[in-house]
């Protein structure tokens, strides 16, 4: 089996120093809305930072419907020391991502130059589309990195735009993994951690980020190393609210079966429970 894929624990807030810090610190994907508006929030991902977590500031689109300007962006990056922006996109539409895209990795360029990596997100309605798609971020002069979104629903037709271990496995097949980029998974897909253990196939795989352990280990249920992974109707994490301490162990076992299913040995750092 190949190197492992870095996860990045999504929690809410109050409940970052129980779940999210590092050791060794690596990869932290964040909500650039949070760092905007949450002090506590902000001040705990410029520790990872100084502690060595790359750290990858989100547009806020999953989380507010919209993604923030490109001065929001370029501000809650540089406050966190960000090496990573993630660009705006639009579910099941490859042409409007694509659009969005270059619209904000132009006015990002312009106010803070080469400063950050720009990640596109690849989304299409079809996969004619999908192809077309990764292909204009691959040949852009803008992109560093690309995210494949998570799988939410069975797939019987076997798309692409649709599977996530087809798409990383068809760009594989047929040589179209270009070294200079980085390669990410966003999201906990219908398969959840199990996904991990194909995509692992993959050396080119860099991160993926999730709130799945946290939210079910809330909830009292726990992720099971070999499956099955069932997931009912959850909330969002932000609407978790305070987590009851007796649920403490569970989530950080959650956390442990995610991470052994990437490959990772990465553990919750000691100073931040």
């Amino acid at each position: 089996m190949n190197k492992s894929i870095d996860f990045s624990v999504i929690a809410p807030a109050g409940h970052l120093h129980h779940f999210v810090g590092q050791s060794p610190a690596r990869v932290h994907h964040v909500a650039a809305q949070r760092v905007l508006a949450d002090e506590s929030y902000r001040a705990f991902f410029v520790r990872e930072a100084e502690r060595g977590a790359e750290v990858i500031v989100d547009n806020g689109l999953f989380d507010l419907g919209y993604a923030l300007p490109a001065s929001d962006l370029v501000k809650a990056a540089r406050t966190v020391s960000a090496t990573e922006i993630i660009l705006p996109d639009v579910m099941r539409d490859g042409a409007a991502t694509l659009k969005a895209s270059e619209q904000a990795a132009r006015e990002i360029r312009e106010l803070s130059g080469d400063d950050f990596r720009l990640c596109a997100v690849l989304h299409a309605a079809d996969d004619e589309e999908w192809r077309r798609t990764y292909d204009a971020f691959v040949t852009s002069d803008w992109a560093g990195a690309v995210a494949l979104p998570a799988s939410r629903r069975p797939d019987p037709d076997g798309q692409l735009c649709r599977n996530r271990w087809l798409a990383t496995a068809y760009l594989e097949d047929h040589g179209l993994v270009d070294d200079r980029l980085v390669y990410r998974l966003l999201g906990l897909g219908r398969t959840g951690h199990l996904e991990l253990i194909e995509q692992r196939e993959h050396e080119w795989i860099s991160s993926v980020d999730g709130a799945a352990p946290v939210i079910l280990g809330a909830m009292g249920i726990a992720l099971l190393p070999e499956g099955p992974y069932e997931k009912p109707s959850t909330p969002r994490v932000e609407k978790l609210g305070p987590i009851p301490e007796s649920r403490f162990g569970l989530i950080r076992q959650n956390i442990t079966v995610v991470r052994a299913a990437a490959g990772s040995t990465v553990t919750i750092a000691k100073e931040s429970r």
